[in-house]
């Protein structure tokens, strides 16, 4: 059950990520991007990985609150 649980997590986070990576990076350039006021050191492809994984971090925490207020406090 907690395979299923944590795919119902993970699968819909990916998906969620991948259609943030496609929309932020259509509309900003990563060799653009500044950090506090200096340029960034990495190349474009480290910038959509990283990004990639911020978001797919913050919608993964989105779907497991999600799924955690789902489930009856009988099952916890």
């Amino acid at each position: 059950m907690w395979g299923r649980r944590l795919m119902w997590i993970a699968w819909p986070a990916f998906l969620v990520a991948a259609v943030l990576e496609m929309i932020v990076f259509a509309l900003v350039d990563p060799s653009d991007l500044h950090w506090f006021g200096s340029p960034l050191a990495l190349s474009r492809e480290a910038v959509y990985t990283l990004a990639f994984f911020v978001f797919w971090g913050l919608t993964v925490a989105s779907s497991a609150l999600t799924t955690l207020l789902a489930v009856p406090p009988s099952e916890l």
